[in-house]
């Protein structure tokens, strides 16, 4: 017979099993996720949390990971020999944790990622025509020089963006509620959007912003201060009402931020949305994409800059580069067989919507 011990890591083992092997087939309901945990339980859960945390001015969060790496780091040191000498007890102690971690961060968010496609939800298609982007560009392109030419006159300077992110915060919410498509109309108040107190390490792995599950918080890169700005707030926000996806996060982001009632974000959503348009064109359709550049007002292409010029000292060191293979990996763990590239999926959306 197996020993108390023997027994406790088979069982340990079992129920990790168990849980990557459901959350595996729940892919497979999307429907029943769709309607009994998006759209169900969650929004009370993710409001729960709004209210508990949102009050306080920092991130806890954050201060839960810093706190979380300093108890696993004692953990292993205590336990050091014990892992090296395979001591079935600090093993068992490991695997009933990652179990413990992993129901909660599924219960609390990640059957987001299993829920039906936007798409579907939206009744929007997935294909289209190299004539339907041309016209989807042409439309942001002008949408994006009459809000540049509305904030900056002369025509060759970036749009100048201020406004501190703590002042964004505040008025982020109603890009939400001013949304047209009933299944994304949303209202975030109170909210729970706060600057990283992780900022270097995260810009050092080159991540804007992120969602804590556990907390329901969401995050923004404190040293990000440009034309990306508002609509990143509004990516993390969407990512806060149950959009997992980072496509779909995306393009609920342009679209609160092109029904927002504040030009900054209206400009920011438009030029996001038309990046990553025009960075489709271009595989698809160079000279036409040449054309249609030739139409920008130069001060968009420099608040284009101003981001790449943000990014330009942390560009592929070692740390951004296992974090984004990590992060790779986490997202065709979840739901996202393509990885990263399935922030280009916005394309779909935009020109289909």
């Amino acid at each position: 017979m197996l020993g108390t011990r023997k027994r406790h890591v088979v069982i340990a083992i079992g129920l990790l099993a168990l849980q990557i092997l459901t959350y595996y087939n729940l892919r497979n309901f999307p429907s029943f996720i769709e309607k009994y945990y998006s759209n169900g339980i969650y929004p009370y859960i993710s409001k729960a949390m709004r209210i508990g945390l949102g009050w306080i001015p920092i991130s806890f969060g954050d201060l839960m990971y810093m706190a979380g790496i300093v108890m696993i780091l004692r953990w292993l040191w205590i336990s050091k020999m014990d892992l090296i000498t395979l001591s079935r007890k600090r093993y068992t102690q490991l695997l009933f944790s990652l179990n413990i971690i992993l129901l909660t961060f599924q219960v609390l968010w990640g059957f987001n990622y299993y829920r039906q496609p936007l798409n579907v939800t939206l009744n929007i298609e997935r294909e289209y025509t190299v004539d339907q982007l041309k016209k989807t560009v042409e439309d942001y392109t002008i949408i994006s020089n009459r809000l540049h030419e509305s904030l900056q006159p002369v025509d060759s300077l970036p749009v100048a963006f201020n406004r501190s992110q703590k002042e964004l915060f505040k008025i982020a919410p109603s890009g939400f509620e001013n949304l047209p498509q009933p299944q994304l109309k949303q209202s975030l108040r109170p909210n729970s959007i706060k600057e990283s107190l992780l900022t270097m390490p995260l810009t050092q792995m080159g991540y804007s912003g992120y969602l804590n599950p556990i907390t329901g918080e969401a995050h923004t890169n404190a040293w990000i201060n440009c034309y990306k700005t508002p609509v990143l707030i509004l990516h993390e926000m969407s990512h806060q009402l149950g959009f997992a996806k980072e496509n779909e996060a995306n393009y609920v982001a342009i679209q609160a931020g092109l029904n927002h009632e504040d030009v900054h974000f209206q400009y920011s959503a438009s030029i996001f949305g038309l990046k990553y348009l025009l960075n489709d064109l271009y595989t698809k359709d160079p000279e036409a994409f040449e054309e249609i550049k030739a139409d920008l007002r130069p001060g968009i292409l420099k608040n284009y800059q101003e981001l790449r010029d943000f990014w330009a000292p942390y560009d592929d060191n070692v740390i951004e580069q296992v974090s984004q293979a990590t992060y790779n990996q986490y997202l065709k763990a979840n739901n996202q067989p393509d990885g990263m590239k399935t922030y280009s999926y916005v394309v779909a959306l935009l020109v289909n919507s």
